[in-house]
């Protein structure tokens, strides 16, 4: 049985509806690490498994509800990768899991999902991102371009017909 700690945040007098600060959620077995400003809100995170991970509850990620494999499992599902997580019981850790072929997905009326040990470089040479999972702005109005923040809900961005 995981023994489930408190919360620890990057800084606990930080609001949660602040996008730069993140959270790291952990038992004695693993810890699942949450940045909002990646979060696109897909919702793959509690919809596979509600039991572990809700929007509504405090906090969101209950991470004693579910044994570590799961949690993790869960975890690599989102595809923006603002979950990670890190085992603390000698599983295998996420960098592992991950395979080396990189994957370009474009999602249904949304963004080009990167899956894979990918780094995504800006105009200049610098390193913007070097992460297994991202998402790309397809719809041009992301305020965080390249990446996605979602505006394609807002903007009614959908596929060219085929």
């Amino acid at each position: 049985m995981d023994v489930v700690s408190e919360a620890v945040r990057s800084d606990a007098k930080e609001t949660r509806k602040h996008r730069d600060v993140s959270r790291t959620y952990a038992t004695d077995r693993i810890e699942v690490r949450w940045e909002p400003r990646l979060c696109v809100h897909v919702g793959e995170c509690f919809q596979r498994l509600p039991g572990v991970l809700g929007p509504g509850g405090r906090p969101w990620v209950r991470t004693g509800a579910a044994d570590p494999d799961t949690r993790a499992e869960i975890v690599l599902r989102c595809p923006s990768g603002a979950l990670h997580f890190r085992r603390l019981d000698g599983g295998p850790q996420e960098p592992d899991l991950i395979g080396d072929e990189v994957e370009l997905l474009a999602l249904a009326d949304g963004p080009m999902q990167v899956r894979g040990h990918a780094k995504l470089v800006g105009a200049g040479g610098e390193t913007i991102r070097e992460d297994t999972r991202m998402v790309l702005c397809r719809c041009g109005s992301s305020r965080t371009k390249p990446l996605c923040d979602g505006t394609h809900r807002t903007t009614g961005f959908t596929d060219p017909p085929r």
